[in-house]
């Protein structure tokens, strides 16, 4: 199941309309909707006041490829969340029709996604400063 789809279950198990999760979370009734749509993916602060709202467990939303996708969308903009998107499925797709526990299948994918940032950091300084996302020149106010 995918993240937008346990976001839409797990909202009408509460017995909430859109609207309400909205409120409670402080978001617009919009940004729910395009969250169970699956056209926007929630930051991680908004996914921790989802589940505070819902009275579960942040655990219950995310699964640890969402986490990895979220957090390298946060870090790295649509192109580091594409990469980690496409890692994710190409990871997938090696275990189809395999014999990997599930433990085994976890530990496969949390190498993988530790290695994808890794890379990230390495290839980092060989990045010129006007490319960088995070540029260190930058002060609070242009960020």
């Amino acid at each position: 199941m995918e993240l937008n789809e346990r976001l839409a279950k797990l909202r009408r198990l509460k017995g909430l309309t859109q609207a309400e999760l909205a409120d409670k979370v402080g978001v617009t009734t919009r940004s729910i909707q395009n969250y169970e749509l699956g056209t926007r993916t929630p930051k991680m602060d908004t996914i921790a006041k989802i589940a505070e709202a819902l009275e579960i467990d942040e655990k219950a939303i995310l699964s640890d490829e969402d986490y990895f996708v979220i957090e390298a969308h946060e870090k790295y903009g649509s192109r580091g969340k594409r990469d980690a998107e496409e890692l994710v499925k190409n990871a997938t797709a090696l275990f189809s029709g395999g014999q990997l526990s599930e433990n085994d299948k976890a530990r496969v994918l949390e190498a993988i996604q530790e290695a994808y940032f890794e890379a990230k950091i390495i290839n980092k300084k060989y990045t010129p400063k006007k490319y960088r996302k995070n540029n260190d020149n930058k002060t609070d106010d242009n960020e």
